[in-house]
Parts: C-alpha cells; structure tokens; sequence
C-alpha cells in the first residue's frame, strides 16, 4: 500500500469534491506547483488510488427517485459462482452498489429505480428467473438525509 503525504492527502480531498477544479487552483490550494501536482494526480492514477473522476447526479431529478437496499442469500456459494453473481451485478444499470458481505446474506445491493413496478421487474429479471438466488430481503429508503462519496483524508 502507499503512503500518502500530505499533498496527496490535500490533492485528493480537493478532487473529491469537485473532480473539474483546475490544475492552477489545486496547485496554489496545496502550495505547490501545477507540475508537480499534475505528477502526483498520474501518479495516484496509475497506483489505482484515484479511481475515477465523475459527476454526481440527482437521482429523483433524473428519474430514478426509488432507492432499495436489496439482502440477497444463494443458494450455492464458491468462488467462480460468487464472481458470476458479481459480474451480473456490474452489468445491470439499475445496481448502483455490490457488496459482498458475511452474514446472513450474501450480497447487498443499492437499486435505483424509477418506480414500484420497475422494481418489481427488476426482481423478477435478476433474481427470480436466476436459480441460485433463494433469499432477497429488500428495504425501502424513505428519505436520504447524507449522501456521500467523499473519503476525508
């Protein structure tokens, strides 16, 4: 793992909250240069610490105001089955979140959807016609007072 200083640190709390901030402006926030702070910003890319640069969308405003916490139990567990349930969680633009967790369950999902119905379906697609899914649980969010992806460094 890497050791983050102090600039790192200051870089990526910056990016975190607003990705598009100009290079000059991280620079003199940071006190250092625009080069160097443009070498350690590849840097923390190519150690895969800076993921990815996004834009956080209002999820009600774009049409997608049903936020479900969604348990899922298999049936059957091992690696190569677990990465399968993995990679088809990854490919449905409804999951906005796949956790693998130790418990009860065996994943936990965040799904956005744009309604009940579509939720329904959603359901019916990913777990019901899939034969090693025997348990889901799911948990409506009726209000979300903190939404944050920001790590604090």
């Amino acid at each position: 793992m890497r050791e983050l200083d102090r600039i790192d640190r200051s870089i990526l709390n910056i990016l975190q909250e607003d990705a598009s901030t100009p290079l000059r402006e991280i620079a003199e926030r940071v006190h250092s240069s625009v080069a160097t702070c443009q070498r350690r910003i590849e840097k923390l890319r190519a150690d895969g610490v800076l993921v990815k640069a996004v834009a956080l969308v209002d999820r009600a405003l774009a049409g997608r105001p049903l936020t479900v916490f969604v348990s899922v139990e298999l049936e059957k567990q091992n690696t190569d089955i677990l990465k399968q349930f993995e990679h088809r969680m990854r490919s449905e633009p409804e999951v906005m979140s796949c956790y693998e967790v130790a418990g009860e369950f065996d994943f936990h999902l965040i799904v956005t959807v744009e309604s009940m119905e579509e939720y329904s379906a959603f359901t019916r697609r990913v777990f019901t016609s899939h034969h090693n899914v025997i348990n889901v649980k799911s948990l409506f969010a009726m209000n979300c007072s903190k939404f944050e992806t920001k790590l604090t460094l």
